[in-house]
Parts: structure tokens; C-alpha cells; sequence
């Protein structure tokens, strides 16, 4: 075993990069001893200096992180500190100055990931990032390598524990929204500002990253559709109970039938009770990946959290710090295919939609008459009606984004039809 440690520099220090230092200590007889060579933390970079940071020697801390990405004894670069600036000029100046990184920050790379792969393969340096999607559940590098030889044609997946959380609250109790999200703030799952979960922004990011793996093309944050789950209702789950299903926010990145496109979206959906991804409780993470020779496979587990973050930037790590001893990178970024990315629009599924309609005769037929005109093939009607009132289900065969889009607007102008309650969309079939 090599005797001079790898030098090791920790860019944020708050509940993930808290637990990479104190992993790196107690486990620090292990790490070595997989890796070949110590690792030895030399600086952590932080805001606030004057907090007291339990294990972490003050004499590491800074508050100059360009200047430690600058020193030119580091190693590696492990950068938790997230967002877009500085973290996005501090990983390409660690590449220059001679650091490989490992990092957690799913929306850098899902914005920029190109560019710092290509920063990271000028310099001769590796980039990795299992951190940035689903936490510990090991996934980015089985779709980067055990999948390498396949072909990945649908990626669908629970990324974000505190929306499933709410979701499986309001399923299994008959919560509200706003009820379940309260509980979630409570327990700690949801942040004082849950906008980012609860509006599928976070793992809207983290589709980009799969999709742009899983498929071997460039998938930025915006080609990635984008519909949040604040308008779920109880009421759409005891129609999705009625289906034989319930609703979870799901991350979609599917190839084509024809192999020349694809797509990637999050919304809620109404998957089906016998589908694995139905039964993931909780605030845990889940990813379903169809392909051709392995077939279905599930990664699950839990999927934030400082220590179950930090077991994935530890597993970064000593991956990075083998291949900084044999002298050799590990996988860069894979964009041979080049396939087009296509918009929602043409995105083909079923579709869940709940009318309040007048509660006369006629109304089924005129409702009928508006799907056919736009091409949209009905599978199943439920209508119930009280007092002139009445409410409409109809579940769709696959129609297209674009069609359905174009059915509703006409239903909207029907006399008979006093509004669109609901609109979800059925996967997992």
C-alpha cells in the first residue's frame, strides 16, 4: 500500500458533506485499504466559519474555496455545497489545477453536464456524480457500466422522497394536500420552501441525468417536461383507488418505438397496485429500468438524507482515488447516439379525466362525439349525477399529448360541460 495519503477537499459541510468528513475518519483504516493509499481530508470549505463542526479539525476550515481548489496538492475535489455559481467555476478550476471531482449536485449537471465533462476529459481528470440521483440507491453507474453492452429503452422511477412521502400520506389516510405536507415539514422531509420538490423541479434534474445516461444523447434540465403535484386531490385518489391503482410523481425518460428519439418528463400518474413502483412507501426512492437483454430491473432504497448521500459520494470516491493511483480515468460522458429530444406533444400514454358535466341526456354522446373528432379512442366511462349535476370519468386507450390536449379544449366549449376537474395521466402498463 501506497504510504502518502491522497489529498482529499470537502466543498460544503453542511448535513451530506458533514457526514463524507466524519465517514472519511471512522472509516478511514477501510477506505485505505480498499483504495491501495489514506485519504487524507485537507480542507473544508464553508460559509460560516465559526460553527462549531463536530470531528473536523478548525485548523481544515476555510472560507477561500478557490483557493483550496487551487492548491495543486488536492487530489480530489468532493463538492456538496450545490446550486449553479460558485460550484460550477470551483469544479472547473479544480479540474485545471489537477483534481478529479465527485460531486452531488444534480442541477449543475443537468444544466451544464457537457461542459464539465468536457472540462473534466481536457484535463484528464474523472467526473462523478452517483450522489445526484436517488441518493445511496446505486444507479448512475449501473446504467453508466454493468448496462453499458445494453440497450436502455425506459427509465421510470420515484426520485424524490418528500413528494412520495405526501403522496403515500394522502393515499393511505385520506389526507389533503396541504395536510400531508405539513406532516412532511414536521418529520423533516420537506424544506421550509418545498418548491423545488413539490413542483418536480428536483427531479426533473435528475431525469435529465438518467436520460442523458440511459441513452447515450444530451438531455438538458430544459428538455425535460416539468408538471408538479400541488393539484392532486383526495379525490383523484379514490378515482385511482376505483382504477385499481394509486398516484405517485414519476420521472419518465423513454426511448421511441423507432429508436430515433426520446423523451423525459415528470408528473403525477396513476400507476397500476400490481406495478413494483406502487408499493414504494414513504419517503424512499425507487427506479424501474426496462432494457433489451437484461430486461426489468429495480433499483430501491432511500434516496436523501446525509448519511445515505454520503455512502454514494464514499463510493465516488474510492472509485476516483483508484483510478488516480493506476493513473487512468473512469467513464466520461456518452453522447455518441445524438438522438432528437423530443417535446411533450408527442408523448403517447393513457389518460385519466374527470368532467363535471350537466346531468342530462345527450351529454355522453356529445362527450363521445369530441374524443373521436380528435382522434383519441375511449377505453372506460363512469358517470354519476344529482340534482342536474353530474360528474363524468373517462379513461383513455394511448393518445398522444397533443391530441388530448386538443380534445380537452373542445370539451371545454361544449355548453354541456361545466368544467375539467382533473386531468392524469396512466403509466407503468
Amino acid at each position: 500500500m501506497r504510504t502518502r495519503p491522497l489529498k482529499v477537499a470537502l466543498l460544503g459541510c453542511g448535513v451530506v458533506g458533514s457526514e463524507v468528513a466524519r465517514i472519511m475518519t471512522t472509516h478511514a483504516d477501510d477506505l485505505a485499504a480498499r483504495i491501495g493509499a489514506p485519504v487524507e481530508l485537507a480542507g473544508v470549505a464553508v460559509r460560516r466559519p465559526g460553527k462549531v463542526r463536530q470531528g473536523i479539525d478548525p485548523g481544515l476550515v476555510t472560507t477561500d474555496a478557490t483557493a483550496l481548489v487551487k492548491r495543486g496538492d488536492i487530489d480530489v475535489v468532493v463538492e456538496v455545497i450545490g446550486g449553479i455559481e460558485p460550484a460550477r467555476t470551483l469544479i472547473t478550476t479544480a479540474f485545471e489545477h489537477g483534481a478529479s471531482v465527485v460531486s452531488a449536485n444534480k442541477a449543475l449537471l443537468a444544466q451544464d453536464g457537457a461542459a464539465l465533462h468536457a472540462a473534466a476529459e481536457q484535463h484528464g481528470r474523472d467526473l462523478y456524480y452517483e450522489a445526484a440521483v436517488a441518493g445511496a440507491i446505486p444507479l448512475i453507474r449501473p446504467l453508466r457500466e454493468s448496462l453499458a453492452g445494453d440497450k436502455v429503452n425506459r427509465v421510470l422511477g420515484i426520485v424524490n422522497g418528500t413528494t412520495n412521502f405526501i403522496l403515500d400520506k394522502m393515499d393511505t389516510t385520506g389526507a389533503g394536500y396541504q395536510e400531508a405536507l405539513d406532516e412532511a415539514t414536521a418529520l423533516g422531509y420537506a424544506e421550509a420552501d418545498p418548491t423545488a420538490d413539490v413542483e418536480g423541479f428536483d427531479a426533473a434534474a435528475k431525469a435529465a441525468i438518467l436520460a442523458g445516461i440511459g441513452f447515450h444523447t444530451r438531455v438538458r434540465l430544459d428538455d425535460v417536461y416539468r408538471e408538479g403535484m400541488t393539484e392532486v386531490t383526495a379525490a383523484d385518489f379514490r378515482s385511482a383507488k376505483e382504477m385499481g391503482c394509486t398516484i405517485k410523481l414519476l420521472a419518465i425518460c423513454e426511448r421511441s418505438a423507432d429508436g430515433t428519439s426520446v423523451t423525459a418528463r415528470v408528473h403525477p400518474a396513476m400507476i397500476p397496485l400490481t406495478h413494483p413502483l406502487a408499493s414504494v412507501r414513504g419517503a424512499y426512492n425507487a427506479v424501474f429500468v426496462e432494457s433489451d437483454a437484461a430486461g426489468q430491473l429495480m433499483f430501491y432504497g432511500p434516496g436523501a438524507g446525509g448519511s445515505p448521500t454520503a455512502s454514494a459520494v464514499l463510493g465516488d470516491l474510492v472509485a476516483v482515488c483508484r483510478n488516480r493511483l493506476s493513473g487512468t480515468t473512469g467513464p466520461g460522458e456518452s453522447a455518441y447516439a445524438d438522438l432528437t429530444v423530443s417535446p411533450m406533444g408527442q408523448v403517447v400514454t393513457r389518460y385519466h379525466i374527470s368532467l363535471d358535466v350537466a346531468d342530462k341526456p345527450g351529454v355522453l354522446a356529445q362527450v363521445a362525439t369530441v374524443f373521436a373528432e380528435h382522434g383519441v379512442s375511449i377505453d372506460t366511462v363512469r358517470q354519476q349525477g344529482k340534482d342536474g349535476e353530474a360528474s363524468l370519468v373517462v379513461v383513455t386507450h394511448r393518445a398522444s399529448d397533443a391530441s388530448l390536449s386538443g380534445t380537452v379544449e373542445a370539451l371545454r366549449k361544449l355548453d354541456t360541460v361545466r368544467g375539467v376537474a382533473s386531468i392524469m395521466r396512466v403509466e407503468g402498463e
